[in-house]
């Protein structure tokens, strides 16, 4: 089972050191938390059994994974993996907190779907050990730096459902996110729903704003270091684009094979569009608001951007989960609208 739903085509081969740096808006450390729960986990809790849909075989850029029976014992370790099994009703007793939420590592938007929190594994180099004290029957590793050395270390413990076939670093869009996770789940079904559902929010948002068709806009980020700017490769242009936006040519001129590339202050017109979008990194929003350079973009001038102050709203644009989309759609197009007055 394959849904041809997208935002966008597949995003462009990432590197792995931006994509870890820059993907989100905040990667969580590397360094374990103390375990927020136990071994006795399930991942049962929430939907009916999907007992009847196996074995199942999840095809990944790995070759085809075999689920023989429903898993009981999921570890959710890729960007998003949790909150994306959660969606459809299964609890993670293990999970990384990439965004570095805390608590059960995943956004307000997820935080009320665990009936038991799960055990909180490192992000870049997860600790086998930790994982297979868990017990898992399933690990979850989709959208992750996709190396074979992570996967083969990982498929030791347990089947795990790594990247999808063709898939790069950090790269895999929620719609092939929730198809895998689905079917090793095997909830197919409630994943094609879940999509179509967020395609429908995305429709909704962009036919209530008609405004947004065929307005450009430049998405672009402010760390402690630089500027930078998002290329059609990134979940959050394509977020845009799925709005009837359209991608800013002067930023995807300066685009490679990576879904971000820098901006120096001397290149900041580039970010000038019909619409600026700019998300503050590890530094306050008033760091790209109070910048002469910002101030004197004519987008800028005239009202027609916006600085996403709202650390919340920058993790659900960051998080490229299903759940994470539909609280930035609720929340954000507003915003968007208002910068992008109707004519």
């Amino acid at each position: 089972m394959r849904t041809s739903l997208r935002l966008a085509s597949r995003p462009v081969r990432v590197t792995a050191v931006l994509s870890v740096a820059l993907l989100a808006a905040a990667c969580g450390s590397d360094t374990p938390e103390e375990p927020a729960g136990g071994a006795e986990g399930t991942s049962g809790g929430g939907a009916a059994s999907s007992e009847g849909a196996f074995p199942v075989t999840v095809d990944t850029a790995f070759g085809p994974v075999e689920v023989e029976e429903e898993p009981q014992r999921v570890v959710a370790l890729g960007w998003s993996d949790a909150e994306t099994a959660l969606a459809l009703g299964v609890e993670p007793v293990g999970a990384s907190d990439w965004l570095g939420f805390g608590g059960d590592g995943v956004g307000p938007w997820a935080e009320d779907l665990y009936a038991q929190s799960p055990e909180i594994i490192s992000t870049l180099e997860p600790e086998l050990e930790a994982i297979a004290a868990l017990e898992p029957d399933l690990i979850l590793d989709t959208r992750s730096d996709g190396t074979q050395e992570r996967y083969e270390a990982l498929s030791q413990i347990a089947p795990t459902v790594g990247i999808p076939e063709g898939g790069e670093s950090y790269a895999t869009t929620w719609q092939e996110q929730l198809d895998l996770v689905g079917e090793a789940l095997g909830r197919g079904e409630e994943a094609d729903q879940i999509v179509a559902d967020v395609q429908q929010a995305l429709a909704d948002a962009a036919e209530a704003n008609p405004q947004l068709e065929g307005t450009t806009v430049a998405v672009g980020a402010r760390t402690a270091e630089e500027w930078g700017a998002y290329t059609s490769g990134d979940s959050r242009v394509q977020l845009m684009q799925a709005l009837g936006l359209e991608q800013s040519s002067q930023v995807e001129e300066l685009a490679t094979d990576t879904f971000y590339v820098p901006v120096s202050s001397e290149q900041l017109e580039i970010l000038d569009a019909d619409l600026t979008v700019v998300f503050p990194i590890f530094v306050e929003a008033s760091t790209i608001t109070d910048d002469p350079l910002f101030q004197a973009l004519p987008s800028v001038q005239e009202g027609r951007s916006v600085v996403l102050e709202d650390q919340t709203l920058l993790n659900a644009f960051s998080s490229g989960s299903a759940l994470g989309i539909d609280y930035a759609v609720e929340n954000a197009v507003p915003l968007f609208a208002e910068a992008v007055p109707a004519s």
